[in-house]
């Protein structure tokens, strides 16, 4: 199940490849056929933003509204417990 969390990690790294696949579509050092191929994967990548923040935004309407819970996990961390050394 997707958190709150993964899905604006997932946002953030999307709009970094957004961003950069708009600056490769401006190179003036390329040709055209390489132009049209980052606007094709920018209007994919546009379309996965708009998926995502749509799912963000019904995840975050259901958590607000008491509708979805997430369990919270202790972390059982060993490396700092004198108790648990060899």
């Amino acid at each position: 199940m997707e958190t709150i969390g993964s899905l604006i990690d997932k946002l953030s790294i999307n709009e970094l490849k957004i961003y950069h696949m708009q600056e490769q579509g401006r190179r003036l050092d390329v040709d055209e056929r390489f132009r049209a191929d980052c606007e094709s994967r920018l209007s994919v990548l546009v379309l996965q933003r708009n998926d995502l923040k749509t799912e963000l935004e019904e995840l975050m309407d259901e958590v607000l509204a008491g509708k979805k819970t997430f369990k919270l996990y202790r972390q059982m961390k060993m490396y700092n417990e004198k108790r648990f050394k060899d």
